[in-house]
């Protein structure tokens, strides 16, 4: 299954596929168990990663991305065409520029929840609900 086809897909009987704050019991829990665990491997990686957390404060180019996160050009254009193909990031032309966006607000939240919860085993911090 392709990424981008896992938020709006819809049943026959008109109610959504994947709900959101449902119970994660159902007829699709394997399937959203298995885009879940590709979305979060596409995160396991220190530049996808920062890509992410960049385009979390706004679209950006590659230039911007780039510097964002250090890694060369050739390896932000690589990482943000997978990112793209899973249906993760947009882009839209503006000019002869590539502006990168994420596609959903859930993707900033689990970004900004990785890195809190990498705030607390770094700095030491006591755990919270």
């Amino acid at each position: 299954m392709h990424l981008s086809d896992a938020h709006g897909s819809q049943r026959s009987d008109g109610g959504s596929a994947v709900g959101h704050g449902s119970d994660g019991q159902g007829p699709d829990d394997g399937e959203r168990i298995a885009v879940a665990v590709e979305i979060l491997g596409l995160l396991a990686d220190r530049t996808r990663l920062a890509l992410l957390r960049r385009l979390g404060a706004g679209e950006a180019d590659v230039t911007t991305l780039t510097e964002a996160c250090g890694a060369s050009r050739t390896s932000v254009s690589q990482h943000l065409a997978r990112l793209r193909l899973a249906g993760l990031v947009t882009t839209r032309k503006d000019g002869r520029r590539a502006v990168y966006a994420l596609r959903h607000g859930h993707l900033r939240r689990l970004v900004d929840e990785a890195l809190s919860a990498a705030d607390h085993r770094v700095r030491h911090l006591p755990p919270h609900d």
